[in-house]
């Protein structure tokens, strides 16, 4: 095997920070508060964006950045703690302390305020307000026209609760509790029936609350919603009874790099990623889910089949998200 040939967006910097605080944001739930630990600026970043943050077991999370988008002193983000998620918020509860160093990537944004919106509808899900906060200061400090509407369990699981009441006795944020009856909860499907014009939608929460949402917005016009996921729905099972050049979607097709004009084999059992790396070809990657954005990769030709969270509809008729896709064409070129 060559020497891998990597993608400039793999060379992205990396931080050093420093934990100045942590707060305790509601049940379950911390703000993180890091600085450089010299005391530098910290790269700028705007509302909505997301770090990704690096253990040092190899694992990769990526959590919203929380603070006023205008602070270039320090970052915030918030943490959950999930029983029975994949580990990394349990190990930030038990082992990240005031002082630690930490490293994560600089801020990358797939979820950013439009810029032509008249009115901004920012709906939330539990820890989903975290990339709204960002939002929320940053449209406070222009002025802007918006409202926010955040459903959660209880008010004890309400993360943000303190910082966020003055905003909700000016009318401005709107809090519903379902006391786990979601039918108890905000009517999203009355919200959301009649979009205002010029009104732009943000959502972001948990997976049932994502399926939601979008069922019920479908009918806005085209690129007046925007969302981001924080975690992976249920996949879509793919036949793995599947026999060798079966054209169904997902199923044993190829990938063509445009550059060398090599072909590849993509075997129902492994990503794009899997299988340009078993061939010294490395994409940057840190999810491994769709939902991230890092390996976005440019395609020439074929017809993929999409399956990450980050891609609007313009976007899919230039780019791919090779740790997630598939192909519904035989050969799919990539711009590599």
């Amino acid at each position: 095997m060559g020497t891998p040939r990597r993608r400039r967006s793999e060379n992205a910097r990396r931080l050093q920070v420093r934990v100045r605080s942590i707060s305790y944001e509601g049940e379950y739930i911390n703000a993180y508060e890091v600085v450089d630990p010299e005391g530098k600026r910290l790269p700028a970043f705007t509302a909505g964006a997301h770090v990704d943050l690096y253990f040092r077991d190899g694992r990769i999370r990526q959590y919203s950045l929380c603070n006023d988008p205008a602070e270039r002193d320090r970052y915030v983000f918030g943490v959950q703690r999930e029983a029975q998620g994949r580990g990394g918020s349990i190990a930030i509860f038990e082992k990240v302390h005031v002082g630690r160093i930490l490293t994560i990537s600089e801020p990358r944004n797939n979820f950013p305020l439009a810029e032509a919106a008249r009115h901004h509808l920012l709906l939330a899900g539990g820890i989903g307000v975290t990339p709204m906060m960002a939002m929320v200061q940053e449209l406070e400090r222009r002025g802007a026209d918006w409202t926010l509407h955040y459903c959660t369990r209880t008010p004890e699981k309400t993360a943000f609760r303190e910082k966020l009441a003055p905003l909700a006795r000016a009318g401005r944020v709107q809090l519903h509790h379902d006391l786990g009856v979601p039918a108890d909860g905000l009517d999203i499907a009355r919200l959301l029936k009649k979009p205002r014009p010029g009104t732009h939608l943000y959502y972001c929460g948990p997976p049932g609350f994502m399926a939601a949402a979008a069922k019920v917005c479908a009918h806005w016009p085209r690129g007046t919603v925007h969302f981001e996921h924080f975690s992976v729905p249920e996949a879509e099972v793919l036949d793995t009874d599947a026999t060798p050049g079966d054209n169904r979607i997902g199923i044993g097709f190829q990938v063509k790099l445009a550059s060398s004009g090599a072909v590849y084999d993509v075997p129902n059992d492994k990503s794009i990623v899997q299988v340009l790396r078993e061939h010294g070809v490395e994409i940057a990657t840190s999810c491994e889910s769709g939902l991230c954005g890092t390996c976005r990769t440019r395609f020439l030709s074929g017809e993929p089949e999409h399956r990450d969270f980050v891609l609007d509809d313009e976007e899919r008729q230039q780019f791919v998200m090779p740790c997630c896709a598939r192909a519904r064409s035989p050969v799919l070129v990539l711009d590599l």
